[in-house]
C-alpha cells in the first residue's frame, strides 16, 4: 500500500495542418507509471486525441480498481453478494439469503471505511474523524431506511441501538486494547475535553429516549397514544440542532489548532498525501459506488431478517442488536484499531465515540423525522430494556475514559461489557404487542 497516485496532465497541445500530435504530461506516480508516448504519429488530431484518452483513461481505471478490490484479502467476501441474489431468486432460503447478504456487506462496508480513510490523508484530523464517522455510519442508515420503508420500526430502533452499543464497547474496546498491548512501554494520552463533549451529547441522547419511554410505561401521556410520538417529533428536532452546532463548534474550534500544529511540522501534509493509496477524487468516486452497492444488498438483508430468525432460532433483537452492528461497524472498526495501532488514539476515539455520537444525535432523529415525511410513526421510546442498556453502556464508558489515558486493560472491560450486553439480547424477546408486522 501506499502509491502516490496524483496524475497531472499539464497541457495538449496538437499542431495545427500536422500529423503529428505532441503533449506535455507529468506523471507522479512511482509504483503504477503508465507509459505514454509524447510524440507519436497519427491519422489526425481528433483520432490521436480520442485514443489518447481513452488508452490513459483505462489504464487508471484498471488501476484503481485492483487497488480497491484486489488489494484485501476479505475482498474474497465479495461474491457472497451475487449469490445471495441468485440463492434469493432460485431457493427462496431466507437463512441462507441472511447470512450470505452479511458476509457480502462486510467487505463492501470494509471498503467503505478505506475509501474514507484515503479521503482522510487529504483533510485535517477533525475533518478525518467526521468522514470516517459519516461514511461508516452510511451502512446503518441506509439499513434502516430500507427497514422503516417496510414498517419495520422496532428494527430500525434495535439495529441503531446496536451500533451505538457496538461503536462503544466492542469497536472502541478492541482499539483501546489493540493500542495497549502494541505500546505496553508507555500510556496512551488522548485529549479528554473533546471525548467529554460527545458523552455529554450521548447522555442528551439517552434522555431523549427515556422521557417518552418512561412516559408511557407510567401512563401520564396527556394524549394516550399521540404525545409519545410528538414528543418523539420534537426531541427529534432538538437533537439535530444540536448536533449541527457540534460539528460548526468542533470544525471552528480547532481550525486554530490545526493550523499551528501544521506550522511546526512542515512535512506533515506531504507525508499523509504519500501514504495515500488513491488520489482524492478516485477516493469520492468509491465512496459513491460502494454506497450504491450496499445499498442494494441491504435490501436483501432486510427482506431476510424474519425468515433468519426462524431458521436459524435466534430472536431477532439478537440478530438487530448484536449481528447487524458489527457487519455496518466493519468500516469503523477496521479503521478504529489502526490508528490505535498507530498511537493516534484521538483519531480513534474520534471515530468510535464520535460514530456512537452520529448515530444518536443524527441518524437516529433523522429517521424519526424521515418516518414523519412517510407516515411511519416511529419514536424514540426503545422499551425500557434497551433504554437501560444505553444508559449504562454510556456511563461505563464515561467512567473508563474520564482520565484521558489509556490501556489495554480498559479496552478489556469494554469487551467483557459488550459480551454481557450479547448475552442479554441473546435472552430477550420483545412482547408480541409491539414485534414488528412487515408490509
Amino acid at each position: 500500500m501506499g502509491y502516490n497516485n496524483n496524475l497531472r496532465v499539464l497541457g495538449f497541445n496538437p499542431l495545427m495542418k500536422s500529423s503529428s500530435v505532441k503533449s506535455m504530461i507529468e506523471l507522479q506516480d512511482d509504483s503504477r507509471a503508465i507509459p505514454v508516448a509524447t510524440t507519436r504519429n497519427l491519422p489526425s488530431l481528433k483520432g490521436g486525441a480520442e485514443l489518447f484518452g481513452t488508452n490513459s483513461a483505462w489504464s487508471i481505471m484498471k488501476a484503481s480498481i485492483k487497488t480497491a478490490f484486489f488489494s484485501d484479502k476479505i475482498n474474497l467476501l465479495l461474491p457472497c453478494g451475487p449469490l445471495a441474489m441468485l440463492v434469493d431468486q432460485l431457493t427462496h432460503r431466507q437463512g441462507w439469503v441472511f447470512m450470505l447478504s452479511l458476509l457480502g456487506i462486510i467487505p463492501l462496508a470494509e471498503r467503505l471505511g478505506w475509501a474514507t480513510e484515503q479521503l482522510v490523508y487529504y483533510t485535517v484530523p477533525t475533518v478525518g474523524g467526521l468522514l470516517n464517522a459519516t461514511f461508516g455510519n452510511a451502512t446503518e442508515l441506509i439499513i434502516s431506511l430500507f427497514a422503516m420503508k417496510q414498517g419495520m420500526l422496532r428494527l430500525v430502533q434495535q439495529s441503531l441501538l446496536g451500533s451505538i452499543l457496538s461503536n462503544m464497547l466492542l469497536v472502541l474496546g478492541c482499539a483501546l486494547f489493540s493500542g495497549g498491548i502494541t505500546h505496553l512501554n508507555k500510556e496512551q494520552m488522548f485529549n479528554k475535553s473533546n471525548v467529554g463533549m460527545s458523552v455529554g451529547l450521548l447522555l442528551m441522547a439517552v434522555m431523549s429516549l427515556i422521557f417518552p419511554t418512561v412516559l408511557r410505561v407510567t401512563n401520564t401521556e396527556l394524549q394516550i397514544g399521540t404525545s409519545v410520538l410528538t414528543l418523539s417529533r420534537f426531541c427529534s428536532c432538538i437533537m439535530l440542532v444540536a448536533y449541527v452546532v457540534y460539528i460548526f463548534f468542533l470544525l471552528t474550534n480547532q481550525k486554530q489548532d490545526y493550523a499551528s500544529l501544521k506550522e511546526d511540522s512542515p512535512t506533515a501534509s506531504s507525508d499523509n498525501e504519500e501514504s495515500a493509496d488513491i488520489t482524492k477524487w478516485e477516493s469520492i468516486m468509491w465512496l459513491g459506488v460502494l454506497t450504491l452497492f450496499i445499498s442494494i444488498l441491504s435490501d436483501y438483508l432486510v427482506n431476510a431478517i424474519e425468515g433468519a430468525s426462524v431458521a436459524m432460532d435466534v430472536p431477532v433483537a439478537f440478530i438487530s442488536v448484536i449481528l447487524l452492528p458489527i457487519v455496518g461497524n466493519a468500516a469503523e472498526h477496521a479503521s478504529a484499531i489502526m490508528f490505535a495501532v498507530k498511537d493516534k488514539l484521538d483519531i480513534s476515539l474520534g471515530v468510535a465515540i464520535g460514530s456512537s455520537t452520529q448515530i444518536s444525535m443524527f441518524v437516529m432523529p433523522i429517521c424519526v423525522v424521515v418516518g414523519w415525511m412517510i407516515e411511519r410513526p416511529l419514536d424514540l421510546d426503545f422499551e425500557p430494556f434497551e433504554t437501560a442498556t444505553l444508559f449504562m453502556t454510556v456511563l461505563v464508558v464515561a467512567f473508563i475514559l474520564q482520565e484521558g489515558t489509556s490501556n489495554y486493560f480498559k479496552g478489556l472491560m469494554l469487551l467483557f461489557c459488550y459480551m454481557i450486553v450479547a448475552a442479554s439480547f441473546y435472552v430477550h424477546v420483545d412482547p408480541a404487542s409491539i414485534q414488528d408486522n412487515p408490509q
